[in-house]
């Protein structure tokens, strides 16, 4: 029997928590404060024209094709010039706390698929493919995704003859493992990266994290987003019993289908033996009429 979902408190939850993270992006006043450290810690520049997007979701071209839901979506300034190039860029942020191996492996075709789903949005009709943007996926995970042990891994197109030969199509994805020990020179990054899997003061170890800290206290206080949770547990809950309900029901009449079943094989067996009964019945009654009738054909053959 399905266990009911253990109700961690508000108050207990880290940044890798889908709850705690969207909250804090779709908060008014830190959303975008938030998005600027974490994007300047991890590619080392400023952020400065933002639009947040939490929980942004893509139906699929049809009601019989895969949908997808981003957790945080930033859209940055369609010209922001960065070491004199213009760049124009999408970042998708995906806290994983994923504990299935079929998903953790699947993920690179997930990430695929976050690419695809993204750039059929971004280029509008007419417009050149130079003009696509840039599309960054950040997978923050407690999990290694690929076994080697690194605080970083980057993934980007490239041509497999010349790894060398310059192809730069704008897709990167890049997974952040909190536990990772290979390439943790970027400490800074490596303070945020625990921080965010275990959201305390105490971990709080540097000034930005001590904002960030403010920012976390201050959402967990607002008594809108803990009844946002309240709620959300609570439907959690509601689909959880009926999922309970529907999965009863359904071992109920599977239960009532087999017996169904049972009743009417053996049914089915008592009328097949009952009639090889009356069959073999009938061929007795065949033999012994046969056998009279040769007894009377052999009377009348006897000289008198």
């Amino acid at each position: 029997m399905q266990q009911m979902t253990k109700h961690r408190p508000l108050a207990e939850l880290d940044l890798l928590d889908d709850f705690l993270f969207n909250a804090l992006l779709a908060y008014p006043e830190y959303g975008r404060r938030f998005c600027r450290k974490f994007l300047r810690i991890l590619f080392g520049r400023d952020f400065k024209n933002l639009n947040i997007v939490t929980q942004k979701s893509y139906g699929g071209l049809d009601t019989g094709y895969h949908g997808a839901r981003l957790d945080v979506y930033i859209e940055e300034g369609d010209e922001v010039e960065v070491d004199s190039t213009n760049v124009s860029a999408i970042y998708d942020i995906e806290p994983d706390k994923n504990n299935k191996r079929k998903e953790i492996d699947a993920i690179p075709q997930r990430t695929r698929f976050y690419h695809a789903i993204i750039d059929r949005r971004c280029l509008k009709s007419g417009q050149s493919y130079d003009r696509l943007k840039k599309v960054f996926v950040i997978f923050i995970c407690p999990y290694d995704p690929f076994g080697d042990n690194r605080m970083i891994y980057t993934i980007r197109n490239q041509c497999v003859e010349n790894p060398e030969l310059p192809y730069d199509d704008g897709a990167r994805t890049i997974f952040l493992y909190t536990k990772g020990e290979k390439g943790r020179d970027n400490e800074t990054l490596s303070q945020l990266l625990d921080y965010m899997e275990n959201t305390t003061r105490e971990n709080a170890v540097t000034e930005e994290l001590e904002d960030i800290q403010e920012m976390v206290d201050a959402v967990k206080e607002d008594a809108e987003v803990t009844v946002a949770y309240m709620k959300g547990f609570e439907r959690d809950q509601m689909f959880l019993e009926e999922g309970k309900r529907q999965g009863e029901e359904l071992g109920r009449r599977l239960e009532q289908e087999n017996t169904l079943r049972e009743k009417n094989r053996a049914d089915t067996e008592k009328h097949r033996a009952e009639e090889e009964r009356q069959r073999a019945d009938a061929a007795v009654e065949e033999i012994e009429k046969l056998r009279r009738q040769l007894e009377e054909l052999q009377k009348q053959q006897v000289p008198g």
